[in-house]
Protein backbone atom coordinates (compact mmCIF):
# COMPACT_ATOMS: atom_id res chain seq x y z
CA UNK A 1 0.00 0.00 0.00
CA UNK A 2 1.72 3.16 -1.17
CA UNK A 3 0.75 6.71 0.46
CA UNK A 4 -0.55 5.33 4.07
CA UNK A 5 -0.02 8.26 6.93
CA UNK A 6 3.54 8.36 8.31
CA UNK A 7 3.58 10.61 11.32
CA UNK A 8 6.00 13.41 11.46
CA UNK A 9 9.40 13.57 12.81
CA UNK A 10 9.82 10.25 13.17
CA UNK A 11 13.65 9.18 14.34
CA UNK A 12 15.57 7.41 11.95
CA UNK A 13 17.56 5.95 14.25
CA UNK A 14 16.62 4.60 17.62
CA UNK A 15 18.96 4.91 20.74
CA UNK A 16 19.58 3.06 24.31
CA UNK A 17 18.72 5.34 26.96
CA UNK A 18 20.93 4.23 29.91
CA UNK A 19 21.95 6.99 33.22
CA UNK A 20 19.93 9.75 31.97
CA UNK A 21 21.82 9.80 28.47
CA UNK A 22 20.81 8.63 25.13
CA UNK A 23 23.31 6.09 23.66
CA UNK A 24 24.38 4.15 20.92
CA UNK A 25 25.67 0.15 21.14
CA UNK A 26 29.13 0.06 22.61
CA UNK A 27 30.00 -2.00 19.92
CA UNK A 28 27.77 0.16 17.38
CA UNK A 29 25.12 -2.79 16.76
CA UNK A 30 22.21 -1.77 14.96
CA UNK A 31 18.96 -3.74 13.98
CA UNK A 32 16.22 -1.93 10.77
CA UNK A 33 12.72 -1.53 11.84
CA UNK A 34 10.06 -1.42 9.89
CA UNK A 35 6.51 -0.66 9.59
CA UNK A 36 3.78 -3.33 8.74
CA UNK A 37 1.94 -1.42 6.27
CA UNK A 38 4.86 -1.07 3.73
CA UNK A 39 7.02 -3.34 4.98
CA UNK A 40 9.93 -1.22 4.50
CA UNK A 41 12.49 0.19 7.02
CA UNK A 42 12.37 3.50 8.65
CA UNK A 43 14.34 3.45 11.15
CA UNK A 44 17.34 1.91 12.35
CA UNK A 45 18.07 0.77 16.09
CA UNK A 46 20.77 0.33 18.64
CA UNK A 47 20.90 -3.19 19.13
CA UNK A 48 22.03 -4.04 22.61
CA UNK A 49 24.61 -6.94 24.09
CA UNK A 50 25.98 -7.72 27.06
CA UNK A 51 28.19 -4.62 27.28
CA UNK A 52 25.34 -2.51 27.11
CA UNK A 53 23.22 -4.09 29.84
CA UNK A 54 25.94 -4.54 32.13
CA UNK A 55 26.23 -0.06 31.83
CA UNK A 56 22.40 0.26 32.21
CA UNK A 57 22.52 -2.64 35.45
CA UNK A 58 25.24 -0.25 36.66
CA UNK A 59 23.41 3.10 36.36
CA UNK A 60 19.52 1.28 38.31
CA UNK A 61 22.31 -0.19 40.69
CA UNK A 62 23.86 3.10 41.16
CA UNK A 63 20.63 5.08 41.90
CA UNK A 64 18.96 2.38 43.93
CA UNK A 65 21.89 2.42 45.98
CA UNK A 66 22.81 5.75 46.12
CA UNK A 67 19.81 7.79 45.03
CA UNK A 68 17.27 9.57 46.72
CA UNK A 69 14.16 7.52 44.23
CA UNK A 70 13.94 4.04 46.99
CA UNK A 71 14.09 6.18 49.92
CA UNK A 72 11.55 8.71 49.20
CA UNK A 73 8.01 8.67 50.76
CA UNK A 74 5.26 7.39 49.09
CA UNK A 75 3.37 10.65 48.47
CA UNK A 76 6.65 11.74 46.73
CA UNK A 77 6.78 9.02 44.44
CA UNK A 78 3.04 9.56 43.98
CA UNK A 79 3.32 12.98 42.80
CA UNK A 80 6.16 11.85 40.29
CA UNK A 81 4.06 9.13 38.87
CA UNK A 82 1.03 11.56 38.85
CA UNK A 83 3.06 13.35 36.89
CA UNK A 84 4.03 11.34 34.34
CA UNK A 85 0.46 10.52 33.47
CA UNK A 86 -0.19 13.87 32.93
CA UNK A 87 2.76 14.00 29.98
CA UNK A 88 1.10 10.71 28.45
CA UNK A 89 -2.09 12.33 28.38
CA UNK A 90 -1.04 15.29 26.80
CA UNK A 91 1.20 13.43 24.53
CA UNK A 92 -2.30 10.64 23.13
CA UNK A 93 -2.02 11.75 19.49
CA UNK A 94 1.62 11.66 19.23
CA UNK A 95 1.71 8.13 21.15
CA UNK A 96 -1.01 6.59 19.23
CA UNK A 97 -0.04 7.72 15.84
CA UNK A 98 3.29 6.15 16.67
CA UNK A 99 1.93 3.36 18.52
CA UNK A 100 -0.14 3.03 15.23
CA UNK A 101 2.71 3.37 12.66
CA UNK A 102 4.42 1.08 14.12
CA UNK A 103 2.47 -1.72 14.91
CA UNK A 104 -0.52 -1.69 12.39
CA UNK A 105 -2.66 -1.75 15.50
CA UNK A 106 -5.92 0.90 14.36
CA UNK A 107 -5.75 4.13 15.32
CA UNK A 108 -8.88 4.30 17.60
CA UNK A 109 -7.63 1.38 19.80
CA UNK A 110 -3.95 2.76 20.15
CA UNK A 111 -5.69 5.77 21.55
CA UNK A 112 -7.32 3.49 24.26
CA UNK A 113 -3.91 1.68 24.70
CA UNK A 114 -2.64 5.60 25.36
CA UNK A 115 -5.08 6.38 27.87
CA UNK A 116 -4.91 2.79 29.74
CA UNK A 117 -1.46 3.35 30.47
CA UNK A 118 -2.18 7.22 32.01
CA UNK A 119 -5.02 5.57 34.29
CA UNK A 120 -1.70 2.37 35.03
CA UNK A 121 0.60 5.55 36.39
CA UNK A 122 -2.25 7.01 38.39
CA UNK A 123 -3.96 3.53 39.61
CA UNK A 124 -0.38 3.00 40.94
CA UNK A 125 0.37 6.82 42.34
CA UNK A 126 -3.02 6.12 44.39
CA UNK A 127 -2.44 2.72 45.80
CA UNK A 128 0.95 3.32 47.45
CA UNK A 129 -0.13 6.69 49.22
CA UNK A 130 -3.20 4.85 50.26
CA UNK A 131 -1.54 0.92 51.19
CA UNK A 132 -0.45 -0.44 54.38
CA UNK A 133 1.09 -3.17 56.05
CA UNK A 134 -0.18 -5.96 58.73
CA UNK A 135 0.64 -4.97 62.12
CA UNK A 136 -0.08 -8.30 64.24
CA UNK A 137 -0.95 -7.82 68.43
CA UNK A 138 -0.71 -10.56 71.10
CA UNK A 139 -1.49 -7.84 74.00
CA UNK A 140 0.78 -7.55 76.46
CA UNK A 141 3.19 -10.28 75.16
CA UNK A 142 4.35 -9.22 71.17
CA UNK A 143 3.79 -7.16 68.26
CA UNK A 144 4.73 -7.85 64.87
CA UNK A 145 4.45 -5.46 61.83
CA UNK A 146 5.69 -6.05 58.24
CA UNK A 147 8.28 -3.61 56.97
CA UNK A 148 8.22 -3.56 53.10
CA UNK A 149 11.13 -2.45 51.16
CA UNK A 150 11.96 -2.19 47.56
CA UNK A 151 13.84 -5.43 46.06
CA UNK A 152 16.59 -3.58 43.69
CA UNK A 153 17.24 -3.36 39.48
CA UNK A 154 13.91 -4.86 38.18
CA UNK A 155 14.36 -6.50 34.48
CA UNK A 156 11.17 -5.56 32.77
CA UNK A 157 10.71 -7.04 29.04
CA UNK A 158 7.96 -6.54 27.17
CA UNK A 159 5.85 -7.62 23.89
CA UNK A 160 5.14 -6.20 20.36
CA UNK A 161 1.56 -6.07 20.45
CA UNK A 162 0.48 -3.14 22.82
CA UNK A 163 3.88 -2.05 23.81
CA UNK A 164 3.45 1.40 25.12
CA UNK A 165 0.66 0.33 27.17
CA UNK A 166 2.22 -3.08 28.54
CA UNK A 167 5.56 -1.28 29.11
CA UNK A 168 3.10 0.97 31.65
CA UNK A 169 2.29 -1.77 33.29
CA UNK A 170 5.13 -2.70 34.35
CA UNK A 171 6.83 0.76 35.15
CA UNK A 172 4.59 2.10 36.75
CA UNK A 173 4.15 -0.52 39.89
CA UNK A 174 8.30 -0.99 39.89
CA UNK A 175 8.74 2.53 39.94
CA UNK A 176 5.85 3.26 42.47
CA UNK A 177 7.59 0.34 44.95
CA UNK A 178 10.64 1.99 45.33
CA UNK A 179 12.58 -0.15 42.52
CA UNK A 180 14.84 1.19 39.57
CA UNK A 181 14.56 -0.45 36.07
CA UNK A 182 15.98 -1.89 33.09
CA UNK A 183 13.06 -2.25 30.13
CA UNK A 184 13.79 -4.49 26.86
CA UNK A 185 11.09 -3.73 25.21
CA UNK A 186 10.11 -6.05 21.85
CA UNK A 187 12.50 -5.26 19.04
CA UNK A 188 9.46 -5.17 16.52
CA UNK A 189 8.11 -2.18 17.87
CA UNK A 190 10.91 0.37 20.00
CA UNK A 191 9.11 3.55 18.54
CA UNK A 192 6.81 4.40 21.48
CA UNK A 193 9.20 3.45 24.00
CA UNK A 194 11.96 5.78 23.39
CA UNK A 195 9.51 8.36 23.93
CA UNK A 196 9.79 7.64 27.73
CA UNK A 197 12.85 9.21 28.62
CA UNK A 198 11.58 12.32 27.96
CA UNK A 199 8.34 11.84 30.08
CA UNK A 200 10.18 10.83 32.49
CA UNK A 201 12.86 13.40 32.58
CA UNK A 202 10.03 15.95 32.51
CA UNK A 203 8.56 14.42 35.16
CA UNK A 204 11.35 14.82 37.39
CA UNK A 205 12.60 11.33 37.96
CA UNK A 206 16.29 10.82 39.14
CA UNK A 207 18.55 9.82 36.44
CA UNK A 208 19.86 6.25 36.38
CA UNK A 209 15.65 5.00 37.97
CA UNK A 210 14.84 4.17 34.14
CA UNK A 211 17.00 3.05 31.45
CA UNK A 212 16.21 1.25 27.97
CA UNK A 213 17.72 -0.64 26.34
CA UNK A 214 16.59 -2.35 22.51
CA UNK A 215 17.60 -5.30 21.34
CA UNK A 216 16.45 -8.94 20.41
CA UNK A 217 15.52 -11.36 22.94
CA UNK A 218 18.40 -13.69 22.58
CA UNK A 219 20.83 -10.90 22.74
CA UNK A 220 19.93 -7.90 25.30
CA UNK A 221 17.05 -9.76 26.53
CA UNK A 222 19.11 -12.16 27.37
CA UNK A 223 21.92 -11.02 29.05
CA UNK A 224 19.52 -8.41 31.50
CA UNK A 225 18.02 -12.23 32.37
CA UNK A 226 21.37 -13.92 33.04
CA UNK A 227 22.83 -10.44 34.77
CA UNK A 228 23.61 -11.38 38.67
CA UNK A 229 22.65 -7.55 40.03
CA UNK A 230 18.78 -7.89 38.82
CA UNK A 231 17.00 -10.04 41.07
CA UNK A 232 13.73 -10.10 39.45
CA UNK A 233 11.99 -10.03 36.05
CA UNK A 234 8.97 -9.28 34.52
CA UNK A 235 8.04 -10.76 30.96
CA UNK A 236 5.68 -10.64 29.05
CA UNK A 237 5.41 -12.64 25.71
CA UNK A 238 5.28 -16.07 24.13
CA UNK A 239 5.34 -19.45 26.26
CA UNK A 240 8.37 -20.78 24.52
CA UNK A 241 10.58 -17.62 25.24
CA UNK A 242 8.74 -17.87 29.03
CA UNK A 243 10.28 -21.41 29.42
CA UNK A 244 13.69 -20.06 28.58
CA UNK A 245 13.87 -17.53 30.59
CA UNK A 246 12.27 -19.41 33.67
CA UNK A 247 16.11 -21.75 33.04
CA UNK A 248 17.93 -19.22 32.90
CA UNK A 249 16.66 -17.37 36.07
CA UNK A 250 16.97 -20.35 37.86
CA UNK A 251 20.88 -19.86 38.24
CA UNK A 252 20.32 -16.77 40.24
CA UNK A 253 17.36 -17.97 41.82
CA UNK A 254 15.17 -14.52 40.70
CA UNK A 255 11.87 -13.38 41.50
CA UNK A 256 9.53 -14.30 38.11
CA UNK A 257 6.51 -13.10 37.36
CA UNK A 258 5.52 -14.41 33.63
CA UNK A 259 2.44 -13.69 31.67
CA UNK A 260 2.57 -15.89 28.66
CA UNK A 261 0.17 -17.23 25.52
CA UNK A 262 -3.02 -17.80 25.64
CA UNK A 263 -6.17 -20.12 24.08
CA UNK A 264 -8.68 -18.70 25.48
CA UNK A 265 -12.18 -20.49 25.47
CA UNK A 266 -15.62 -18.21 24.63
CA UNK A 267 -18.71 -20.49 25.87
CA UNK A 268 -21.66 -19.74 24.49
CA UNK A 269 -24.77 -21.59 26.31
CA UNK A 270 -28.39 -21.64 24.46
CA UNK A 271 -29.90 -19.51 27.47
CA UNK A 272 -27.33 -16.50 26.50
CA UNK A 273 -28.21 -13.03 25.14
CA UNK A 274 -27.53 -14.22 21.58
CA UNK A 275 -26.81 -10.77 20.27
CA UNK A 276 -24.61 -9.59 22.97
CA UNK A 277 -22.20 -13.06 22.89
CA UNK A 278 -21.74 -12.32 19.76
CA UNK A 279 -20.66 -8.68 19.78
CA UNK A 280 -18.50 -9.71 22.63
CA UNK A 281 -16.85 -12.50 20.86
CA UNK A 282 -16.04 -11.37 17.72
CA UNK A 283 -14.42 -8.06 19.98
CA UNK A 284 -12.90 -10.59 21.88
CA UNK A 285 -10.80 -12.37 18.66
CA UNK A 286 -10.20 -9.43 16.11
CA UNK A 287 -10.06 -6.33 18.40
CA UNK A 288 -6.12 -5.45 18.49
CA UNK A 289 -5.56 -7.23 15.30
CA UNK A 290 -6.17 -10.61 17.25
CA UNK A 291 -2.59 -10.08 18.37
CA UNK A 292 -3.50 -10.31 22.36
CA UNK A 293 -3.05 -13.14 24.50
CA UNK A 294 -6.28 -13.29 26.03
CA UNK A 295 -8.15 -13.64 22.98
CA UNK A 296 -11.16 -15.67 22.82
CA UNK A 297 -10.12 -17.29 19.98
CA UNK A 298 -11.86 -20.85 20.54
CA UNK A 299 -15.41 -20.05 20.33
CA UNK A 300 -17.43 -23.08 22.47
CA UNK A 301 -21.63 -22.78 21.27
CA UNK A 302 -23.85 -25.13 22.49
CA UNK A 303 -25.43 -27.18 19.88
CA UNK A 304 -28.87 -26.03 20.13
CA UNK A 305 -28.03 -22.59 18.85
CA UNK A 306 -24.44 -23.25 16.81
CA UNK A 307 -25.98 -23.08 13.29
CA UNK A 308 -27.69 -19.86 13.92
CA UNK A 309 -24.76 -18.24 16.12
CA UNK A 310 -22.42 -19.85 13.21
CA UNK A 311 -24.48 -17.86 10.65
CA UNK A 312 -24.43 -14.82 12.62
CA UNK A 313 -21.08 -14.34 13.65
CA UNK A 314 -19.35 -15.55 10.13
CA UNK A 315 -21.74 -12.87 8.65
CA UNK A 316 -20.54 -9.93 11.19
CA UNK A 317 -16.66 -10.82 10.44
CA UNK A 318 -17.20 -10.53 6.92
CA UNK A 319 -18.29 -6.67 7.22
CA UNK A 320 -15.53 -6.06 9.89
CA UNK A 321 -12.96 -3.29 8.18
CA UNK A 322 -9.79 -3.97 7.03
CA UNK A 323 -7.68 -1.19 6.12
CA UNK A 324 -5.00 1.42 6.63
CA UNK A 325 -4.32 1.37 10.87
CA UNK A 326 -4.92 5.41 10.98
CA UNK A 327 -8.16 5.35 9.24
CA UNK A 328 -10.42 5.99 12.34
CA UNK A 329 -13.00 3.58 10.48
CA UNK A 330 -10.41 0.46 10.57
CA UNK A 331 -11.20 -2.26 12.60
CA UNK A 332 -8.98 -4.52 11.86
CA UNK A 333 -4.88 -3.26 11.05
CA UNK A 334 -1.62 -4.63 9.43
CA UNK A 335 -0.01 -7.49 11.52
CA UNK A 336 3.06 -6.63 13.16
CA UNK A 337 5.65 -8.09 11.37
CA UNK A 338 6.12 -10.07 7.91
CA UNK A 339 7.49 -13.34 10.06
CA UNK A 340 4.37 -12.51 11.97
CA UNK A 341 1.86 -12.62 9.26
CA UNK A 342 3.62 -15.52 7.43
CA UNK A 343 3.15 -17.27 10.67
CA UNK A 344 -0.59 -16.62 10.76
CA UNK A 345 -1.14 -17.19 6.95
CA UNK A 346 0.47 -20.98 7.68
CA UNK A 347 -2.19 -21.46 10.27
CA UNK A 348 -4.93 -20.15 7.91
CA UNK A 349 -3.88 -22.67 5.15
CA UNK A 350 -3.78 -25.53 8.07
CA UNK A 351 -7.34 -24.44 8.78
CA UNK A 352 -8.83 -25.24 5.94
CA UNK A 353 -8.05 -28.81 6.08
CA UNK A 354 -8.91 -29.29 10.14
CA UNK A 355 -12.50 -26.71 9.64
CA UNK A 356 -15.28 -25.09 8.05
CA UNK A 357 -14.30 -21.85 6.43
CA UNK A 358 -16.96 -19.34 7.41
CA UNK A 359 -15.36 -16.31 6.35
CA UNK A 360 -12.12 -14.73 5.49
CA UNK A 361 -9.23 -17.04 4.74
CA UNK A 362 -6.81 -14.88 3.01
CA UNK A 363 -6.08 -11.80 1.94
CA UNK A 364 -8.60 -8.90 1.83
CA UNK A 365 -9.58 -8.22 -1.52
CA UNK A 366 -7.34 -5.38 -3.07
CA UNK A 367 -5.14 -5.20 -0.34
CA UNK A 368 -1.98 -6.59 -2.18
CA UNK A 369 0.67 -4.65 0.20
CA UNK A 370 1.17 -4.62 3.65
CA UNK A 371 0.42 -7.83 6.62
CA UNK A 372 -3.31 -7.70 6.13
CA UNK A 373 -5.39 -10.53 7.39
CA UNK A 374 -9.14 -10.81 6.73
CA UNK A 375 -10.63 -11.71 9.58
CA UNK A 376 -11.00 -15.34 9.22
CA UNK A 377 -13.38 -17.86 10.93
CA UNK A 378 -13.20 -21.46 10.99
CA UNK A 379 -16.08 -23.71 11.69
CA UNK A 380 -16.72 -27.75 13.12
CA UNK A 381 -13.53 -27.55 14.23
CA UNK A 382 -12.44 -30.75 16.49
CA UNK A 383 -10.55 -30.62 19.75
CA UNK A 384 -7.48 -32.69 18.42
CA UNK A 385 -6.89 -30.03 15.72
CA UNK A 386 -4.26 -27.66 15.96
CA UNK A 387 -6.04 -24.09 15.30
CA UNK A 388 -7.75 -25.63 18.32
CA UNK A 389 -4.50 -26.45 20.56
CA UNK A 390 -2.60 -23.74 19.41
CA UNK A 391 -2.15 -19.99 20.12
CA UNK A 392 -2.06 -18.26 16.48
CA UNK A 393 -1.95 -14.66 18.09
CA UNK A 394 -4.12 -13.06 14.68
CA UNK A 395 -7.76 -12.65 13.64
CA UNK A 396 -8.59 -16.44 13.23
CA UNK A 397 -11.01 -18.55 15.14
CA UNK A 398 -12.26 -21.65 15.56
CA UNK A 399 -15.68 -22.52 16.61
CA UNK A 400 -16.63 -25.53 18.04
CA UNK A 401 -20.41 -27.23 19.19
CA UNK A 402 -20.66 -28.72 22.29
CA UNK A 403 -23.80 -30.94 23.60
CA UNK A 404 -23.76 -30.47 28.05
CA UNK A 405 -22.02 -28.40 30.66
CA UNK A 406 -19.65 -31.24 31.22
CA UNK A 407 -18.86 -31.36 27.09
CA UNK A 408 -18.51 -27.89 27.30
CA UNK A 409 -15.84 -28.07 30.42
CA UNK A 410 -13.83 -30.50 29.03
CA UNK A 411 -13.39 -28.60 25.80
CA UNK A 412 -12.64 -25.71 27.91
CA UNK A 413 -9.89 -27.22 29.80
CA UNK A 414 -8.83 -29.34 27.11
CA UNK A 415 -5.82 -27.50 25.92
CA UNK A 416 -2.09 -26.88 27.69
CA UNK A 417 -2.90 -22.93 28.06
CA UNK A 418 -4.98 -21.32 30.82
CA UNK A 419 -5.10 -17.81 30.71
CA UNK A 420 -8.79 -16.39 30.06
CA UNK A 421 -12.15 -17.38 29.46
CA UNK A 422 -15.94 -15.88 28.90
CA UNK A 423 -19.07 -17.61 29.68
CA UNK A 424 -22.33 -16.22 28.68
CA UNK A 425 -25.66 -17.84 30.45
CA UNK A 426 -28.10 -16.48 31.92
CA UNK A 427 -28.56 -19.19 34.37
CA UNK A 428 -26.31 -17.94 37.42
CA UNK A 429 -25.67 -21.24 39.03
CA UNK A 430 -24.29 -22.72 36.11
CA UNK A 431 -22.08 -19.20 35.69
CA UNK A 432 -20.77 -19.28 39.25
CA UNK A 433 -20.10 -23.54 39.27
CA UNK A 434 -18.48 -23.05 35.24
CA UNK A 435 -15.91 -20.22 36.03
CA UNK A 436 -14.85 -22.03 38.96
CA UNK A 437 -14.36 -25.37 37.57
CA UNK A 438 -12.21 -23.69 34.30
CA UNK A 439 -8.73 -24.24 34.73
CA UNK A 440 -7.68 -20.07 33.90
CA UNK A 441 -6.87 -17.04 35.81
CA UNK A 442 -9.56 -14.91 34.64
CA UNK A 443 -13.20 -15.03 33.78
CA UNK A 444 -15.60 -13.24 32.35
CA UNK A 445 -19.13 -13.84 32.86
CA UNK A 446 -21.69 -12.13 30.66
CA UNK A 447 -18.67 -9.66 29.99
CA UNK A 448 -16.04 -8.78 27.46
CA UNK A 449 -12.61 -8.13 28.45
CA UNK A 450 -12.80 -5.27 31.17
CA UNK A 451 -10.77 -5.09 33.89
CA UNK A 452 -10.55 -3.36 36.79
CA UNK A 453 -6.73 -2.59 37.76
CA UNK A 454 -7.44 -3.92 41.54
CA UNK A 455 -7.87 -7.30 40.02
CA UNK A 456 -5.08 -10.16 39.69
CA UNK A 457 -3.71 -10.78 36.33
CA UNK A 458 -2.15 -13.79 35.02
CA UNK A 459 -2.76 -17.74 34.29
CA UNK A 460 -2.51 -21.06 34.98
CA UNK A 461 -0.58 -23.98 33.08
CA UNK A 462 1.36 -23.05 30.09
CA UNK A 463 -0.03 -19.21 30.43
CA UNK A 464 2.21 -17.86 32.92
CA UNK A 465 3.37 -17.64 36.50
CA UNK A 466 2.99 -15.58 38.90
CA UNK A 467 -0.09 -12.62 39.30
CA UNK A 468 0.50 -8.77 38.57
CA UNK A 469 -2.42 -6.13 39.59
CA UNK A 470 -2.96 -4.21 42.09
CA UNK A 471 -1.24 -5.06 45.47
CA UNK A 472 -0.17 -8.25 43.94
CA UNK A 473 1.90 -6.35 41.58
CA UNK A 474 3.50 -4.35 44.68
CA UNK A 475 4.22 -7.58 46.60
CA UNK A 476 6.25 -8.71 43.04
CA UNK A 477 8.54 -5.91 43.06
CA UNK A 478 8.87 -5.25 47.19
CA UNK A 479 10.42 -7.71 50.10
CA UNK A 480 8.11 -8.16 52.70
CA UNK A 481 9.83 -8.16 55.88
CA UNK A 482 8.81 -9.34 59.04
CA UNK A 483 9.80 -7.40 62.67
CA UNK A 484 8.75 -9.40 65.46
CA UNK A 485 9.28 -7.80 69.17
CA UNK A 486 8.38 -9.27 72.78
CA UNK A 487 6.59 -7.26 75.11
CA UNK A 488 7.39 -7.86 78.51
CA UNK A 489 9.03 -10.05 80.29
CA UNK A 490 10.80 -12.55 77.41
CA UNK A 491 10.56 -16.53 77.92
CA UNK A 492 13.35 -18.10 76.48
CA UNK A 493 14.06 -21.76 77.31
CA UNK A 494 17.12 -21.64 78.92
CA UNK A 495 19.84 -24.07 77.14
CA UNK A 496 22.49 -25.06 79.04
CA UNK A 497 22.00 -23.28 82.04
CA UNK A 498 22.03 -26.15 84.55
CA UNK A 499 25.95 -26.49 84.65
CA UNK A 500 25.94 -22.79 86.35
CA UNK A 501 23.77 -24.41 88.75
CA UNK A 502 20.67 -22.60 87.67
CA UNK A 503 17.48 -23.56 87.63
CA UNK A 504 16.04 -24.20 84.20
Amino acid sequence: MTGHFIPKDLPTHIQHYIDGAFTDSVGGETFSVLDPVSNTDYATAAAGQQADIDLAVAAATRAFTEGPWPQLKSRERARILNQIADSIETQETRLAELETFDTGLPITQAHGQAQRAAENFRFFADLIVAQFDDAMKVPGAQINYVNRKPIGVAGLITPWNTPFMLESWKLAPALASGCTVVLKPAEFTPLSASLWAGIFAEAGLPQGVFNLVNGLGEEAGDALVKHPGVPLISFTGETTTGQTIFRNAATGLKGLSMELGGKSPCVVFADADLDAAIDSALFGVFSLNGERCTAGSRILVERSIYVDFCEKFAARAKNIVVGDPHDPATEVGALVHPEHYAKVMSYVELGKSEGRLLAGGGRPPGMENGNYVAPTVFADVAPEARIFQEEIFGPVVAITPFENDAGALALANGVKYGLAAYVWTQNLTRAHTFAQNLDVGMVWLNSHNVRDLRTPFGGVKASGLGHEGGFRSIDFYTEQQAVHITLGTVHTPRFGATQFGATP
